[in-house]
């Protein structure tokens, strides 16, 4: 169907497609003897469960998901992998067309990214069309001054037309050769993968460009002991800064043709470690408005520690990366270099050094920001938005904040709350070193997107745009999907339960480890050559502690990674994230970091992976079996008979009765911690399989 299709014909189309389909599948049907393909079982896509409830109106009306929302509001889901997203990051509408540009960086695999044109209108499953592939990690788009769309890779920023019938043709690169994927430090080190490499970028209303140049690390860190300032963040080219581009006159930057020096630049603001998310007040670079960045903190194992930020950027300011974090309090390492110097009690008394002007959740991850200006929702009008993409408890969720005429949220005095998901506790104060704190505080659109069996996965916010009639529409990477928000009648539902792994089954499951003395052995070989090693200190310290024996540390370790949510699948390690993450296997980033030198630098380093894979697979007593080939998914049991769920073919479970005893014809495997239990059944014991449903495992 050709994107330039009237409307009407796209509907008499779609509409005589749908025909045929339902034929078809009643011919299906009964060819095979299969009755009705109608079921009362609900459709899953991306994670969702998808029932008969849509969220907006006519061909904008979506499958409507179950996400917890601000009264008012619903979520539907406008594309997801069986669209054959991968890892979209960004969204961004073309002017005057109900079409729309996504971003999918593919994964971290360098030059998987493709940019995608997304008719929301168009069938499902044949809504994305792509316009370019082969692209090194795009990431930031934007409307130009000019209406063109412009997109980034790591190290450019270009632009095209996405309805030309040969986008690639039409691609102008504007800016290149700034700090990407592979670069070189001032002392000479070559980085082969920065831990920052992305390019978010804003443009003001005159035309100029603000560009993210992220950090080369997390903190900055060098051998001890530090004497001298972060120097990949000093200097022309500082990285952990917003580089500032201005075009010629006439405000439109030319292209570039071979052999053209790249447009100069300055350092517009530095000491900000990783600003994806990025909002320019409309009436910016008038005198007193806002430039908000939100900042991803560094990383630290305290799970309240330190917070996010929200910098309001000032030319020539210094936001405190890596020297200070959260209000003003100085990073340990770099004690030294605050003592004396240019950088002498920086985070303190620094005339240059700028705190943030509020502080948002802790480890939150703020990935997309904006001023909400659109029709739909008047009672949003001029309101800040901003994503939360982070996986910890803080994260999942979509603020939003009053802000005053000049686009700066309203802080109140401390104690101001927000809200920690699933894990514990319900609200916590913002709060350093120094105790509670002011912050400007703020409601949620979106309040709960943790796990919930049979009914969601956790939500990873990432890119975000408001639609030329108002709706907000997200894209959300760890579920491949894009979703738009609409106005929604009534009384939102009630919220949905959290799902985490009870702390009985932690019990019940770290019990099964103590009792194998072969897993005993793989734990502390895990704990000793694989967490200590290269795990702790990156995102949390395990549980582990001073003072703690052998036997304490190997159970603190474990308890922590059945924690965490969708780590460990006991008896089919290929399910779960941890296992997915170590090697490096599907669209997010291998850990640790630097981890995909490992195998070869680093002496058996494969078989840790490989005891991972037996410490999980053998973690429950039992025979594991396979779900057997056939219809995509098969229904399992509680004792009572009360169905808890389908799990689709290929998946392992741990049977531990072949022949129930209690059931004739069926199996017990032991329950599911994954998302194929519907959340009805509550026996901790096992559930039931028909015995032909299950096959050995290979």
């Amino acid at each position: 169907m050709s994107y330039f299709t009237s409307r009407r014909e796209r509907r008499r189309l779609r509409a005589c497609a749908a025909v045929l389909v339902g034929v078809l599948a009643g011919v299906l049907a009964a060819l095979l003897g299969l009755g009705s393909v109608a079921s009362s079982e609900p459709l899953r896509r991306s994670g969702y469960a998808i029932g008969a409830d849509t969220c907006g109106n006519g061909d904008l009306a979506f499958p409507r998901i179950q996400i917890d929302m601000k009264a008012g509001f619903c979520a539907g889901l406008v594309a997801s992998e069986e669209d054959r997203l991968k890892f979209p990051r960004s969204i961004v509408q073309v002017p005057d067309r109900d079409l729309f540009v996504v971003a999918d960086m593919g994964g971290w695999g360098h030059s998987d990214g493709r940019l995608l044109l997304l008719d929301p209108r168009a069938p499902q499953g044949g809504r994305l069309k792509e316009l370019l592939a082969g692209i090194e990690y795009p990431f930031g788009l934007a409307i130009g001054p000019d209406k063109k769309l412009y997109a980034s890779t790591a190290e450019t920023i270009f632009r095209f037309d996405p309805l030309a019938d040969n986008p690639r043709g039409t691609v102008e690169t504007i800016i290149r050769h700034m700090p990407g994927r592979r670069i070189k430090l001032p002392d000479g080190t070559r980085l082969e993968e920065s831990a920052h490499p992305l390019k978010q970028f804003v443009f003001d209303r005159n035309g100029r460009l603000f560009v993210n140049v992220g950090s080369h690390s997390d903190d900055c860190i060098t051998p001890a002991p530090i004497t001298k300032p972060c120097a990949a963040a000093e200097g022309t080219a500082a990285m952990a800064s917003i580089w500032l581009f201005a075009p010629p006159a006439g405000g439109v930057f030319p292209a570039l043709k071979p052999g053209d020096p790249d447009p100069p630049h300055t350092v517009y603001a530095r000491g900000l470690r990783n600003s994806m998310a990025l909002a320019l007040h409309p009436n910016f670079p008038d005198a007193g408005y806002a430039f908000l960045q939100g900042e991803n903190s560094r990383d630290l194992p305290d799970i309240f520690k330190p917070n996010e930020e929200i910098n309001a950027i000032l030319q020539g300011g210094h936001y405190g990366w890596p020297y200070c974090y959260d209000l003003s309090t100085p990073s340990p390492e770099f004690r030294s270099v605050l003592q004396s110097g240019a950088y002498k009690s920086f985070c303190t008394a620094g005339a240059v050094y700028k705190p943030p002007f509020t502080l948002l959740p802790p480890h939150g991850a703020p990935l997309a920001m904006l001023y909400y200006h659109g029709a739909k929702f008047p009672e949003l009008e001029g309101k800040l938005l901003v994503g939360l993409h982070g996986y910890r408890p803080t994260g999942s969720r979509l603020l939003v904040y009053d802000v005053d005429d000049h686009g700066f949220p309203k802080p109140s005095p401390a104690p101001v709350r927000y809200h920690v998901s699933c894990a514990a506790e319900p609200t916590r104060s913002f709060q350093t070193e120094a105790g509670e704190v002011a912050a400007a505080p703020f409601d949620e659109l979106i309040a709960g997107w943790h796990r919930v069996n049979g009914a969601r996965p956790q939500g990873a916010p990432v890119g975000m745009t408001v639609a030329e009639d108002g709706a907000v529409w997200l894209v959300e990477d760890k579920n491949r999907s894009v979703i738009r928000i609409d106005r929604a009648a009534g009384d939102p539902p009630p919220p949905l339960p959290c799902d985490t792994r009870s702390e009985a089954m932690i019990d019940q499951l770290a019990a099964f480890v103590a009792r194998d003395a072969q897993n005993n052995v793989r734990l502390t070989t895990l704990r000793k050559g694989l967490v200590e090693r290269h795990c702790v200190g990156c995102h949390s310290d395990f549980g582990l502690k001073p003072g703690q024996s052998e036997a304490e540390k190997d159970g603190a370790v474990l308890r922590f990674m059945l924690a965490q949510d969708g780590w460990i699948y006991p008896g089919d390690p290929s399910s779960g994230r941890l296992r997915t993450r170590l090697r490096g296997i599907g669209a997010e980033k291998l850990m640790s970091p630097g981890g995909e030198s490992l195998p070869k630098t680093e002496p058996g380093y494969g078989r840790l992976l490989d005891t991972m894979d037996l410490l999980v697979a053998k973690m429950v007593p039992g025979t594991r079996m396979r779900i057997k080939p056939g219809p995509p998914q098969r229904k399992f049991f509680g004792k009572t008979g009360k169905e808890c769920g389908e799990i689709p073919a290929g998946k392992v479970v741990v049977v531990t009765q072949s022949s129930a005893v209690d059931k004739p014809g069926f199996s017990r495997f032991f329950r599911p911690a994954d998302p194929y239990l519907n959340g009805e059944c509550t026996d901790g014991d096992g559930y039931h399989i028909r015995q032909e449903f299950l096959v050995p495992v290979q």
